[in-house]
């Protein structure tokens, strides 16, 4: 099952998988794809390679809350084995994971986020500012200011922010399973997680010698009961904030700034109800996830509802098909702003994930997708004519470039 090379191609990919990432059709709408899938009517699939794929709402919330599935169990795995000092807490399993991220969530509140409400709004307003006419809304908005954000909570000074481009794009590329990727990007991915560490290693050095008021220092000195963040964990979880605190929120202004300047109408509900943003980022974020997918292993052997998932066996969770599933959710592809609308009991999405790894940084992106569309769309814009090209990652579903005009 595994594929050691990285270099498994077009028809090993579809074996394991069941559908080719790499097809154009599927990277401009996996949804069709995902219609199709369920359309077969088992909630549990299974591949040529025996990997199981589900794109069940209900089976992958149940999954994703089973203290029976989790990251890393002994063999059975469609990667290699990370370097303990690579390894954040996203890929462990409690006890590991509970303690690691208890002491980090000690740092990372939602008072300190909302703090950054005015902060977001200053970078916003500076970033749309000097925009006019044609312009790639990726790089203008998208990118730049979630950059900036998690940037200025870690303390990275601003001179040094233009280093992680490079080293993110190889970090957010290596999310993807190994199989997929060639032996180049796998040693690319490596060697950038090495250089991001030791960057992180002089900077915790100088925050422990001089702290000041930013989540790097709150890192360094973090204590529970004694307990504290060992270097290797430090590091790793300066690099996982850093890119996962960025990515997400690229993808999500991103794909939802396309979503509504293909839907007029739901692009006016958007500018008529600013009173409704919450809700509307949590509809957009529902539509087109930036995270599509996540795997699981089972630590045990599990049944699951008459299907036998043996200890070390993968479940590919298809969360980006589960948020469109119409077992749960009303006209599934439909983009409905008010779905989530206060009064409106609509299940929850599973873009930030569930249970014990739902993602930590979930406020800071709605907060930053919030203001960013939100002051986007008090302006003109439109989609400028051309292509849409997506980037290559499988997990993460967002725009190379998002080109639009912008009309004073």
């Amino acid at each position: 099952m595994e594929d050691r090379t990285g270099q498994a191609g077009q028809a090993g990919a579809t074996a394991i998988l069941g559908f080719d990432p790499g097809d154009p059709a599927f990277r401009a709408d996996p949804y069709a794809h995902y219609r199709t899938l369920r359309a077969a009517g088992q909630p549990l699939h299974r591949t040529d390679v025996g990997l199981r794929v589900t794109a069940s709402h209900e089976l992958c919330e149940r999954i994703l809350r089973d203290p029976r599935f989790g990251h890393r169990p002994s063999g059975g795995r469609m990667w290699r084995d990370m370097p303990a000092r690579h390894r954040s807490f996203l890929t462990m399993d409690p006890p590991d994971h509970t303690r690691l991220r208890r002491l980090v969530s000690k740092a990372f509140t939602p008072r300190l986020v909302e703090r950054l409400r005015p902060r977001v709004e200053e970078l916003v307003d500076t970033l749309l500012r000097p925009l006019s006419g044609e312009v790639d809304l990726i790089a203008t908005l998208a990118y730049p200011l979630p950059v900036i954000v998690i940037s200025e909570m870690l303390g990275v000074p601003a001179e040094d922010r233009d280093l992680f481009k490079g080293w993110s794009d190889s970090l957010a590329r290596g999310l993807d399973p190994d199989f997929l990727l060639p032996e180049a990007e796998i040693a690319q991915r490596d060697a950038a997680r090495d250089e991001f560490a030791e960057y992180f290693r002089v900077l915790a050095a100088k925050r422990r010698a001089e702290p000041r008021d930013d989540l790097l220092s709150a890192l360094v000195g973090v204590s529970d009961g004694g307990d504290v963040l060992s270097e290797q964990e430090l590091l790793a979880t300066c690099i996982l904030l850093l890119v996962a605190g960025h990515e997400t929120t690229v993808n999500l202004i991103g794909n939802g700034a396309l979503a509504l300047l293909r839907d007029p109408a739901q692009l006016r509900v958007f500018r008529e109800r600013p009173d409704n943003a919450r809700a509307a980022v949590e509809e957009l974020l529902r539509f087109d996830p930036p995270v599509q997918l996540t795997l699981r292993s089972a630590l045990e052997d599990v049944d699951l509802d008459g299907t036998l998932v043996e200890r070390g066996k993968l479940v590919l969770l298809l969360t980006g098909a589960a948020n469109r599933d119409p077992a749960v959710f009303d006209d599934p592809d439909r983009l409905d702003l008010l779905r989530y609308a206060d009064g409106r009991d609509t299940p929850k999405h599973l873009s930030f994930g569930h249970g014990a790894h739902f993602c930590l940084g979930a406020p800071l992106a709605r907060l930053e997708g919030r203001v960013a569309l939100g002051k986007l769309f008090e302006r003109d814009v439109a989609l400028a004519a051309g292509d849409l090209v997506y980037r290559d990652n499988l997990v993460l579903r967002g725009l190379r470039d998002l080109p639009v005009v912008i009309r004073a």
